[in-house]
């Protein structure tokens, strides 16, 4: 990593609220590259990364205008773990490139600021080694398991088993130098978002004008 931006990953488990929590970052004023967002954009049709996917998981993984149905690929590797960490191999290299790219983009326009990578699987994938700083969002579980049934339209046995094919956010939460419960209401969760970005405000001064001994 260049030195200048305060590099943040923030990361939470399924619809923990983890994307409304970047987007009030952003409000705030920190650059938020969303992973998701870019592995939507690699695998559309026709790029490496959709085709690698394909290979692997075969055509039966394919609307009929080409893009694939995630829905379809969701069921199939959140009930067979092989399976999910052989897309996560094929998937994650080429998010994080991407990722990596626009970053050094991000500092060559403007050294200073923070930006903020919004990934679930950050540190499954041990990409939160590379960011100064940890934020995980936490939730309640029947929260969570409501959230994403109605985000989803899926059943509560299928809810779970997306919940449950993650690792517990217990183990997330040991590693975060911050954590956001978006159990409350929006603004008791703005509130703590607000409180974090002024402290990463504050880290981010301090790494440029480090006091002297």
């Amino acid at each position: 990593m260049m030195p200048g931006m305060l590099q943040v990953g923030l990361t939470g488990n399924i619809a923990s609220g983890k994307s409304r929590a970047a987007s009030v970052f952003a409000e705030l004023g920190a650059h938020v590259i969303d992973a998701d967002v870019i592995a939507h954009e690699l695998m559309q049709p026709g790029s490496q990364t959709c085709e690698k996917v394909v290979a692997a998981f075969g055509e039966g993984i394919l609307n009929p205008d080409g893009t694939i149905n995630r829905r379809s690929l969701g069921t199939i590797v959140f009930n067979d773990t092989p399976k999910r960490l052989l897309l996560n191999s094929l998937v994650h290299p080429d998010v994080r490139d991407e990722v990596l790219r626009r970053i050094f983009q991000l500092q060559e326009g403007s050294p200073n600021g923070i930006v903020i990578v919004d990934a679930a699987l950050m540190v499954e994938s041990g990409f939160y080694r590379m960011h100064d700083v940890l934020i995980v969002v936490t939730c309640d579980a029947g929260l969570q398991s409501a959230r994403l049934m109605n985000r989803s339209d899926l059943t509560l046995e299928e809810a779970r088993s997306r919940m449950e094919a993650q690792m517990p956010v217990e183990e997330k939460v040991k590693l975060a130098d911050y954590v956001i419960d978006t159990s409350g209401t929006f603004r008791e969760t703005r509130v703590q978002i607000e409180e974090i970005y002024k402290e990463l405000l504050r880290r981010e001064r301090e790494s440029r004008n480090p006091v002297e001994d």
